[in-house]
Protein backbone atom coordinates (compact mmCIF):
# COMPACT_ATOMS: atom_id res chain seq x y z
CA UNK A 1 0.00 0.00 0.00
CA UNK A 2 1.15 3.10 -1.04
CA UNK A 3 0.98 6.53 1.08
CA UNK A 4 0.91 9.77 -0.23
CA UNK A 5 2.51 12.71 1.99
CA UNK A 6 0.57 16.21 2.01
CA UNK A 7 1.66 19.26 3.76
CA UNK A 8 -1.97 19.31 5.34
CA UNK A 9 -4.80 17.47 4.76
CA UNK A 10 -8.49 18.77 5.54
CA UNK A 11 -10.99 16.35 6.77
CA UNK A 12 -14.30 16.96 4.79
CA UNK A 13 -15.87 18.83 2.12
CA UNK A 14 -18.58 19.94 3.10
CA UNK A 15 -19.18 24.21 3.62
CA UNK A 16 -16.30 24.33 6.48
CA UNK A 17 -13.84 22.21 4.31
CA UNK A 18 -13.81 23.53 1.47
CA UNK A 19 -14.98 27.38 3.00
CA UNK A 20 -11.21 26.45 4.70
CA UNK A 21 -9.81 25.46 2.17
CA UNK A 22 -9.87 28.26 -0.05
CA UNK A 23 -8.32 30.42 2.45
CA UNK A 24 -5.69 28.18 2.97
CA UNK A 25 -4.87 27.87 -1.17
CA UNK A 26 -5.17 31.55 -1.47
CA UNK A 27 -2.63 32.42 1.40
CA UNK A 28 -0.38 29.40 0.68
CA UNK A 29 -0.66 27.98 -3.44
CA UNK A 30 2.94 25.69 -2.91
CA UNK A 31 1.44 24.33 0.20
CA UNK A 32 0.17 20.42 -0.84
CA UNK A 33 -3.19 19.91 -0.32
CA UNK A 34 -5.54 17.19 0.18
CA UNK A 35 -9.26 17.26 0.95
CA UNK A 36 -10.37 13.80 2.17
CA UNK A 37 -14.11 13.44 1.50
CA UNK A 38 -16.75 9.82 2.42
CA UNK A 39 -19.32 11.52 0.45
CA UNK A 40 -19.34 10.98 -3.51
CA UNK A 41 -19.86 14.41 -3.91
CA UNK A 42 -19.13 18.09 -2.44
CA UNK A 43 -21.45 19.39 -0.15
CA UNK A 44 -21.55 17.54 3.10
CA UNK A 45 -24.64 17.99 4.66
CA UNK A 46 -26.48 19.81 1.93
CA UNK A 47 -25.58 16.64 -0.37
CA UNK A 48 -26.73 14.21 2.23
CA UNK A 49 -30.33 15.73 3.30
CA UNK A 50 -32.88 15.42 0.83
CA UNK A 51 -36.25 15.65 2.55
CA UNK A 52 -38.79 17.91 1.62
CA UNK A 53 -38.64 21.24 1.92
CA UNK A 54 -34.75 20.95 2.96
CA UNK A 55 -33.20 24.63 3.60
CA UNK A 56 -30.77 27.00 5.62
CA UNK A 57 -32.06 28.22 8.82
CA UNK A 58 -29.77 30.84 8.50
CA UNK A 59 -29.40 33.51 6.30
CA UNK A 60 -27.31 33.28 3.52
CA UNK A 61 -25.73 36.79 3.59
CA UNK A 62 -23.88 35.48 6.43
CA UNK A 63 -24.21 32.22 6.02
CA UNK A 64 -22.54 31.54 2.79
CA UNK A 65 -18.22 33.13 2.77
CA UNK A 66 -17.61 36.49 2.85
CA UNK A 67 -15.51 36.04 0.20
CA UNK A 68 -17.82 34.27 -2.53
CA UNK A 69 -21.15 36.73 -1.99
CA UNK A 70 -24.65 35.51 -2.41
CA UNK A 71 -26.25 37.02 -4.82
CA UNK A 72 -30.19 36.08 -4.35
CA UNK A 73 -32.86 38.02 -2.98
CA UNK A 74 -33.65 34.69 -1.12
CA UNK A 75 -32.86 35.30 2.41
CA UNK A 76 -32.95 31.26 2.96
CA UNK A 77 -31.54 28.63 0.46
CA UNK A 78 -32.49 25.12 -1.04
CA UNK A 79 -30.38 22.48 0.06
CA UNK A 80 -29.47 22.05 -3.75
CA UNK A 81 -28.76 25.48 -3.95
CA UNK A 82 -26.24 25.23 -0.82
CA UNK A 83 -24.68 22.58 -2.60
CA UNK A 84 -24.24 23.66 -5.61
CA UNK A 85 -22.76 27.07 -4.32
CA UNK A 86 -19.62 24.79 -2.77
CA UNK A 87 -18.94 22.85 -5.84
CA UNK A 88 -19.25 26.22 -7.94
CA UNK A 89 -16.59 27.61 -5.21
CA UNK A 90 -14.59 24.99 -5.15
CA UNK A 91 -14.30 24.88 -8.92
CA UNK A 92 -13.45 28.84 -8.65
CA UNK A 93 -10.51 28.52 -6.39
CA UNK A 94 -9.22 25.14 -8.12
CA UNK A 95 -9.65 22.81 -5.42
CA UNK A 96 -11.81 20.15 -7.10
CA UNK A 97 -8.88 17.99 -7.98
CA UNK A 98 -8.19 17.98 -4.13
CA UNK A 99 -10.62 16.41 -3.15
CA UNK A 100 -10.43 12.37 -2.43
CA UNK A 101 -13.89 10.96 -2.66
CA UNK A 102 -15.18 7.66 -1.16
CA UNK A 103 -13.14 7.47 1.58
CA UNK A 104 -13.90 7.07 5.12
CA UNK A 105 -11.17 7.84 7.88
CA UNK A 106 -11.32 5.57 10.67
CA UNK A 107 -7.83 6.86 12.46
CA UNK A 108 -5.15 9.33 12.68
CA UNK A 109 -1.86 8.75 14.51
CA UNK A 110 0.86 11.26 15.55
CA UNK A 111 4.45 10.63 15.34
CA UNK A 112 6.47 12.72 17.96
CA UNK A 113 9.52 11.21 16.46
CA UNK A 114 8.30 11.40 12.50
CA UNK A 115 6.95 14.58 13.16
CA UNK A 116 3.42 14.03 11.29
CA UNK A 117 0.36 12.63 10.87
CA UNK A 118 -0.50 9.27 9.66
CA UNK A 119 -4.22 8.90 8.06
CA UNK A 120 -5.92 5.76 8.24
CA UNK A 121 -8.83 5.36 5.47
CA UNK A 122 -10.98 2.59 3.48
CA UNK A 123 -12.08 3.43 -0.12
CA UNK A 124 -15.90 2.18 0.94
CA UNK A 125 -16.69 1.17 -2.77
CA UNK A 126 -14.44 -1.08 -2.97
CA UNK A 127 -12.95 -1.72 0.57
CA UNK A 128 -9.23 -0.67 -0.20
CA UNK A 129 -7.27 0.17 2.25
CA UNK A 130 -5.59 3.75 2.19
CA UNK A 131 -3.29 5.58 3.87
CA UNK A 132 -1.93 9.44 3.92
CA UNK A 133 0.52 11.22 5.76
CA UNK A 134 0.55 14.59 6.56
CA UNK A 135 2.21 17.63 8.27
CA UNK A 136 -1.05 19.26 9.78
CA UNK A 137 -4.57 18.07 9.78
CA UNK A 138 -7.66 20.16 9.44
CA UNK A 139 -11.04 18.55 10.60
CA UNK A 140 -14.28 19.88 8.66
CA UNK A 141 -16.40 16.70 9.29
CA UNK A 142 -19.30 18.39 11.56
CA UNK A 143 -20.82 16.73 14.37
CA UNK A 144 -23.08 14.46 13.47
CA UNK A 145 -23.46 11.08 12.23
CA UNK A 146 -23.80 10.66 8.71
CA UNK A 147 -24.58 6.97 8.88
CA UNK A 148 -27.61 7.36 11.21
CA UNK A 149 -29.83 9.95 13.11
CA UNK A 150 -31.06 9.91 16.42
CA UNK A 151 -34.17 7.15 16.04
CA UNK A 152 -36.09 6.27 19.19
CA UNK A 153 -38.05 3.05 19.39
CA UNK A 154 -41.47 3.15 20.06
CA UNK A 155 -43.58 0.33 21.23
CA UNK A 156 -45.36 -1.76 18.68
CA UNK A 157 -43.70 -0.29 15.84
CA UNK A 158 -43.09 -3.19 14.31
CA UNK A 159 -47.10 -3.90 13.82
CA UNK A 160 -47.94 -0.17 12.01
CA UNK A 161 -48.90 -1.40 8.14
CA UNK A 162 -47.78 2.42 6.68
CA UNK A 163 -43.92 3.49 6.09
CA UNK A 164 -41.72 5.07 8.98
CA UNK A 165 -38.84 7.38 7.52
CA UNK A 166 -36.46 9.10 9.27
CA UNK A 167 -35.17 13.18 7.15
CA UNK A 168 -31.61 11.61 7.22
CA UNK A 169 -32.68 8.89 5.09
CA UNK A 170 -35.23 9.99 2.74
CA UNK A 171 -35.83 7.48 0.35
CA UNK A 172 -35.77 9.50 -3.77
CA UNK A 173 -38.73 7.41 -4.61
CA UNK A 174 -41.31 8.25 -1.54
CA UNK A 175 -44.56 9.44 -3.06
CA UNK A 176 -46.60 10.55 0.32
CA UNK A 177 -49.41 12.14 -2.21
CA UNK A 178 -53.18 11.89 -0.96
CA UNK A 179 -51.48 10.13 2.36
CA UNK A 180 -52.12 11.06 6.06
CA UNK A 181 -48.65 11.68 7.72
CA UNK A 182 -47.10 12.35 11.17
CA UNK A 183 -44.21 14.40 11.81
CA UNK A 184 -42.93 13.34 14.99
CA UNK A 185 -40.84 16.07 15.99
CA UNK A 186 -41.00 20.06 17.05
CA UNK A 187 -36.99 20.96 15.98
CA UNK A 188 -36.03 22.81 12.79
CA UNK A 189 -36.42 19.79 10.37
CA UNK A 190 -40.31 19.72 11.28
CA UNK A 191 -40.26 22.95 10.73
CA UNK A 192 -39.39 22.45 7.58
CA UNK A 193 -41.13 19.38 6.64
CA UNK A 194 -44.87 20.05 7.69
CA UNK A 195 -45.14 22.99 5.74
CA UNK A 196 -43.46 21.33 2.66
CA UNK A 197 -45.08 18.48 2.59
CA UNK A 198 -48.53 19.54 3.40
CA UNK A 199 -48.94 20.89 -0.59
CA UNK A 200 -49.58 17.20 -1.42
CA UNK A 201 -50.29 15.05 1.63
CA UNK A 202 -54.33 14.30 2.24
CA UNK A 203 -53.25 16.09 6.36
CA UNK A 204 -49.85 16.29 8.06
CA UNK A 205 -49.59 16.29 11.65
CA UNK A 206 -46.54 17.58 13.55
CA UNK A 207 -46.67 15.72 16.60
CA UNK A 208 -44.30 17.05 19.49
CA UNK A 209 -43.64 16.25 23.20
CA UNK A 210 -42.58 20.13 23.83
CA UNK A 211 -42.80 23.14 21.83
CA UNK A 212 -39.89 24.97 20.00
CA UNK A 213 -39.81 28.53 19.30
CA UNK A 214 -40.47 29.41 15.76
CA UNK A 215 -39.40 32.85 14.32
CA UNK A 216 -41.45 34.05 10.91
CA UNK A 217 -38.31 35.58 8.50
CA UNK A 218 -38.73 37.44 5.34
CA UNK A 219 -38.54 34.97 2.41
CA UNK A 220 -36.81 37.86 0.36
CA UNK A 221 -34.35 40.51 1.34
CA UNK A 222 -36.22 43.42 0.46
CA UNK A 223 -33.62 46.03 1.50
CA UNK A 224 -30.58 44.84 -0.25
CA UNK A 225 -33.23 44.19 -3.42
CA UNK A 226 -34.26 47.85 -3.48
CA UNK A 227 -30.21 48.92 -3.08
CA UNK A 228 -29.06 46.39 -5.66
CA UNK A 229 -30.73 49.34 -7.92
CA UNK A 230 -28.79 52.05 -7.15
CA UNK A 231 -25.51 50.59 -5.61
CA UNK A 232 -22.79 47.78 -6.68
CA UNK A 233 -23.97 43.63 -6.00
CA UNK A 234 -20.58 43.28 -3.74
CA UNK A 235 -20.72 46.23 -1.33
CA UNK A 236 -24.69 45.77 -1.47
CA UNK A 237 -23.77 42.05 0.29
CA UNK A 238 -21.50 43.69 2.47
CA UNK A 239 -23.84 45.80 3.79
CA UNK A 240 -26.97 43.17 4.30
CA UNK A 241 -24.07 40.24 6.00
CA UNK A 242 -22.91 42.69 8.58
CA UNK A 243 -26.48 44.14 8.82
CA UNK A 244 -27.79 40.27 9.52
CA UNK A 245 -24.46 39.52 12.01
CA UNK A 246 -25.55 42.73 13.95
CA UNK A 247 -29.24 41.74 14.04
CA UNK A 248 -28.40 37.57 14.85
CA UNK A 249 -26.35 39.15 17.93
CA UNK A 250 -28.14 41.32 19.08
CA UNK A 251 -31.16 38.95 19.51
CA UNK A 252 -29.16 36.66 21.02
CA UNK A 253 -27.80 39.26 23.45
CA UNK A 254 -31.46 40.18 24.62
CA UNK A 255 -32.68 36.61 25.06
CA UNK A 256 -29.83 36.37 27.24
CA UNK A 257 -30.40 39.74 29.54
CA UNK A 258 -33.64 39.94 28.95
CA UNK A 259 -35.34 36.04 29.08
CA UNK A 260 -38.72 36.59 30.58
CA UNK A 261 -39.15 39.78 28.50
CA UNK A 262 -38.16 37.69 25.05
CA UNK A 263 -40.15 35.30 25.96
CA UNK A 264 -43.20 37.28 25.97
CA UNK A 265 -42.19 39.11 22.87
CA UNK A 266 -41.42 35.34 21.01
CA UNK A 267 -44.69 34.09 22.08
CA UNK A 268 -46.46 37.50 21.21
CA UNK A 269 -45.14 36.74 17.62
CA UNK A 270 -45.97 32.97 17.56
CA UNK A 271 -49.47 33.88 18.50
CA UNK A 272 -50.02 36.50 15.93
CA UNK A 273 -48.66 34.55 13.03
CA UNK A 274 -50.75 31.05 13.89
CA UNK A 275 -53.72 33.36 14.59
CA UNK A 276 -56.44 33.92 17.98
CA UNK A 277 -58.15 30.70 17.92
CA UNK A 278 -54.82 28.46 18.61
CA UNK A 279 -54.49 26.52 21.73
CA UNK A 280 -51.26 28.41 23.00
CA UNK A 281 -50.09 25.58 24.65
CA UNK A 282 -48.59 24.26 21.44
CA UNK A 283 -46.57 27.29 21.00
CA UNK A 284 -45.05 27.55 24.34
CA UNK A 285 -41.58 26.44 25.31
CA UNK A 286 -40.54 25.04 29.10
CA UNK A 287 -37.35 26.83 28.71
CA UNK A 288 -36.72 30.28 27.56
CA UNK A 289 -35.07 31.77 23.87
CA UNK A 290 -31.83 30.51 22.62
CA UNK A 291 -31.66 27.88 25.45
CA UNK A 292 -32.05 25.82 22.59
CA UNK A 293 -31.67 27.40 18.44
CA UNK A 294 -34.53 29.00 17.20
CA UNK A 295 -36.81 27.54 14.23
CA UNK A 296 -37.27 29.56 11.01
CA UNK A 297 -40.27 29.95 8.78
CA UNK A 298 -39.50 31.87 5.77
CA UNK A 299 -42.72 34.07 4.93
CA UNK A 300 -44.08 32.19 7.82
CA UNK A 301 -44.65 29.23 5.79
CA UNK A 302 -45.55 26.96 8.69
CA UNK A 303 -48.03 29.42 10.19
CA UNK A 304 -49.57 29.44 7.58
CA UNK A 305 -49.63 25.74 6.79
CA UNK A 306 -51.09 25.63 10.17
CA UNK A 307 -53.90 28.47 9.62
CA UNK A 308 -55.01 26.74 6.21
CA UNK A 309 -56.26 23.62 7.55
CA UNK A 310 -53.63 21.66 6.00
CA UNK A 311 -51.31 20.90 8.28
CA UNK A 312 -52.19 20.22 12.29
CA UNK A 313 -50.29 20.38 15.37
CA UNK A 314 -50.60 17.94 18.55
CA UNK A 315 -48.69 18.07 21.96
CA UNK A 316 -48.28 14.59 23.71
CA UNK A 317 -46.55 11.59 24.35
CA UNK A 318 -46.27 8.44 22.38
CA UNK A 319 -47.83 5.32 23.87
CA UNK A 320 -48.02 2.70 20.70
CA UNK A 321 -48.03 2.17 17.45
CA UNK A 322 -50.73 0.53 15.58
CA UNK A 323 -51.41 -1.12 12.46
CA UNK A 324 -53.33 2.14 11.14
CA UNK A 325 -51.65 5.04 13.36
CA UNK A 326 -50.39 5.99 16.69
CA UNK A 327 -52.33 5.52 20.23
CA UNK A 328 -50.91 8.72 22.27
CA UNK A 329 -50.76 8.80 26.28
CA UNK A 330 -53.71 10.79 26.50
CA UNK A 331 -55.75 8.13 25.14
CA UNK A 332 -55.88 10.54 21.14
CA UNK A 333 -55.18 7.94 17.94
CA UNK A 334 -53.40 9.60 14.97
CA UNK A 335 -53.97 7.41 11.72
CA UNK A 336 -51.53 8.01 9.86
CA UNK A 337 -49.89 5.85 5.91
CA UNK A 338 -46.69 7.43 7.00
CA UNK A 339 -44.60 8.29 9.73
CA UNK A 340 -41.38 11.03 9.40
CA UNK A 341 -39.32 10.52 12.95
CA UNK A 342 -37.63 13.91 12.59
CA UNK A 343 -36.30 12.88 16.46
CA UNK A 344 -32.96 14.43 15.83
CA UNK A 345 -29.14 13.78 14.78
CA UNK A 346 -26.93 11.92 16.24
CA UNK A 347 -24.02 13.66 17.72
CA UNK A 348 -20.22 11.85 16.27
CA UNK A 349 -17.49 14.63 16.42
CA UNK A 350 -14.57 14.78 14.56
CA UNK A 351 -16.37 12.36 11.78
CA UNK A 352 -15.78 9.37 13.76
CA UNK A 353 -11.90 8.90 13.29
CA UNK A 354 -9.97 7.81 16.37
CA UNK A 355 -6.77 10.29 17.11
CA UNK A 356 -3.90 8.41 18.55
CA UNK A 357 -0.73 9.94 20.05
CA UNK A 358 2.20 8.15 19.41
CA UNK A 359 -0.41 4.82 19.29
CA UNK A 360 -2.43 5.92 22.34
CA UNK A 361 -5.77 6.90 22.30
CA UNK A 362 -6.88 10.60 22.79
CA UNK A 363 -9.28 10.83 25.36
CA UNK A 364 -10.99 13.71 23.96
CA UNK A 365 -13.37 14.60 27.44
CA UNK A 366 -10.61 15.16 29.28
CA UNK A 367 -8.98 17.75 26.41
CA UNK A 368 -10.04 21.44 26.37
CA UNK A 369 -10.98 23.37 23.16
CA UNK A 370 -8.09 25.97 23.01
CA UNK A 371 -9.76 28.86 20.67
CA UNK A 372 -12.90 27.04 19.64
CA UNK A 373 -10.31 25.89 17.07
CA UNK A 374 -7.75 22.95 18.71
CA UNK A 375 -7.36 20.28 21.03
CA UNK A 376 -5.19 20.73 24.49
CA UNK A 377 -2.00 18.97 23.85
CA UNK A 378 -2.98 17.44 20.33
CA UNK A 379 -0.31 18.70 18.08
CA UNK A 380 -0.54 20.09 14.77
CA UNK A 381 -4.78 19.72 14.57
CA UNK A 382 -7.40 21.92 13.96
CA UNK A 383 -10.80 21.64 13.75
CA UNK A 384 -13.46 23.80 12.64
CA UNK A 385 -16.89 24.05 15.33
CA UNK A 386 -18.97 26.53 14.27
CA UNK A 387 -21.50 28.73 16.14
CA UNK A 388 -24.37 27.28 17.77
CA UNK A 389 -26.36 31.00 17.93
CA UNK A 390 -25.06 32.16 14.71
CA UNK A 391 -24.46 30.79 11.16
CA UNK A 392 -22.29 28.22 11.44
CA UNK A 393 -20.34 29.08 8.52
CA UNK A 394 -18.64 32.41 10.40
CA UNK A 395 -16.70 30.51 12.53
CA UNK A 396 -15.28 28.38 9.24
CA UNK A 397 -14.19 31.60 7.65
CA UNK A 398 -11.99 33.16 10.87
CA UNK A 399 -11.22 29.72 11.51
CA UNK A 400 -9.45 29.46 8.40
CA UNK A 401 -8.26 32.72 9.05
CA UNK A 402 -6.11 31.96 11.82
CA UNK A 403 -5.13 28.39 10.49
CA UNK A 404 -2.88 30.67 8.07
CA UNK A 405 -1.97 32.70 10.71
CA UNK A 406 -0.82 29.94 12.85
CA UNK A 407 0.79 28.76 9.73
CA UNK A 408 2.54 31.91 9.44
CA UNK A 409 3.64 32.00 12.78
CA UNK A 410 5.13 28.27 12.70
CA UNK A 411 7.47 29.80 9.32
CA UNK A 412 8.96 32.41 11.32
CA UNK A 413 9.83 30.32 14.25
CA UNK A 414 11.85 27.82 11.80
CA UNK A 415 8.75 25.04 13.95
CA UNK A 416 7.78 22.31 12.52
CA UNK A 417 4.91 21.48 15.74
CA UNK A 418 2.42 23.71 17.20
CA UNK A 419 0.60 22.36 20.50
CA UNK A 420 -1.62 24.48 23.08
CA UNK A 421 -0.76 23.65 26.07
CA UNK A 422 -2.78 24.85 29.19
CA UNK A 423 0.10 26.66 31.57
CA UNK A 424 -2.40 28.49 33.65
CA UNK A 425 -4.77 25.64 35.33
CA UNK A 426 -7.20 26.44 33.59
CA UNK A 427 -9.18 23.04 33.83
CA UNK A 428 -12.71 22.41 34.85
CA UNK A 429 -15.02 19.72 34.32
CA UNK A 430 -17.48 22.07 31.88
CA UNK A 431 -18.12 20.44 29.01
CA UNK A 432 -17.56 23.11 25.88
CA UNK A 433 -21.77 22.85 25.09
CA UNK A 434 -23.09 22.65 28.66
CA UNK A 435 -24.97 25.78 28.31
CA UNK A 436 -26.61 24.56 25.13
CA UNK A 437 -29.41 22.34 25.82
CA UNK A 438 -31.07 20.85 23.02
CA UNK A 439 -31.15 16.84 22.98
CA UNK A 440 -28.90 16.01 20.91
CA UNK A 441 -26.34 18.44 22.22
CA UNK A 442 -27.55 16.80 25.96
CA UNK A 443 -26.98 13.22 24.73
CA UNK A 444 -23.82 13.74 23.34
CA UNK A 445 -21.92 15.31 26.76
CA UNK A 446 -20.27 12.27 27.34
CA UNK A 447 -18.53 12.44 23.80
CA UNK A 448 -17.34 16.45 24.10
CA UNK A 449 -14.34 18.16 24.98
CA UNK A 450 -14.24 20.79 27.82
CA UNK A 451 -13.57 24.14 28.33
CA UNK A 452 -11.76 26.42 30.95
CA UNK A 453 -11.95 29.22 32.55
CA UNK A 454 -10.40 31.82 30.79
CA UNK A 455 -8.86 33.15 27.74
CA UNK A 456 -8.47 30.90 25.24
CA UNK A 457 -9.59 27.89 26.73
CA UNK A 458 -13.22 29.40 27.36
CA UNK A 459 -15.81 29.28 24.81
CA UNK A 460 -17.50 32.50 23.97
CA UNK A 461 -19.95 31.22 21.46
CA UNK A 462 -19.33 35.53 20.25
CA UNK A 463 -18.17 35.97 16.86
CA UNK A 464 -16.99 39.42 17.62
CA UNK A 465 -14.92 38.22 20.59
CA UNK A 466 -13.84 35.13 18.09
CA UNK A 467 -13.26 37.15 15.32
CA UNK A 468 -10.66 39.73 17.62
CA UNK A 469 -9.29 36.23 18.87
CA UNK A 470 -8.42 34.29 15.91
CA UNK A 471 -7.73 37.19 13.45
CA UNK A 472 -6.31 40.43 15.71
CA UNK A 473 -4.47 39.09 18.60
CA UNK A 474 -1.11 37.72 18.07
CA UNK A 475 -1.20 34.00 17.65
CA UNK A 476 1.88 33.44 20.44
CA UNK A 477 -0.25 33.81 23.44
CA UNK A 478 2.03 32.04 26.00
CA UNK A 479 -0.80 28.43 25.80
CA UNK A 480 1.07 27.60 22.16
CA UNK A 481 4.17 25.07 22.33
CA UNK A 482 5.89 25.30 18.81
CA UNK A 483 8.84 22.47 18.60
CA UNK A 484 11.57 22.49 15.67
CA UNK A 485 12.27 20.00 13.45
CA UNK A 486 13.92 17.08 14.68
CA UNK A 487 17.13 16.31 13.38
CA UNK A 488 16.50 13.23 11.52
CA UNK A 489 13.76 14.61 9.58
CA UNK A 490 14.76 18.47 9.18
CA UNK A 491 15.14 17.78 5.62
CA UNK A 492 11.83 16.94 4.96
CA UNK A 493 10.15 19.53 6.39
CA UNK A 494 8.70 21.96 4.23
CA UNK A 495 8.73 25.97 5.31
CA UNK A 496 5.48 27.27 5.41
CA UNK A 497 5.40 30.60 4.13
CA UNK A 498 2.71 32.99 3.04
CA UNK A 499 2.82 34.75 -0.42
CA UNK A 500 2.45 38.63 -0.72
Amino acid sequence: MTTQHFDLIIIGAGLSGIGSACRIAQEYPDKSLAIIERREKMGGTWDLFRYPGIRSDSDMASFGYNFKPWHSDKVLAKGGDIRDYVAETAREFNLQDKVHFGLHITSADWSSEDQRWTVTATHEKSGEPRQFTCSFMLNCAGYYNFDQGYRPTFKGEENFRGDIVHPQFWPESLDYSGKKVVVIGSGATAITVVPAMAEKAASVTMLQRSPSYIMAMPDTDKISMALNKVLPKDLVFRMARKRNILFQRGLYLACERWPNAMRKVMLGHMRRRVGPDVDMRHFTPKYNPWEQRLCAAPDGDFFTSLRSGKAGIVTDHIDHFTENGIVLKSGQTLDADLVVTATGLDVQLMGGLQLLLDGTAVDMPSKMTYKGIMLQDVPNYGWIFGYTNAPWTLKCDIGGQYICRLFDEMGKRGAAVVRPVDTTGNETGVGMLDEFAPGYIVRAKDRMPRQGRSGPWKVTMHYGKDKKMLVEDPVADGQLQFEKPVAANSGNIRTLKATA
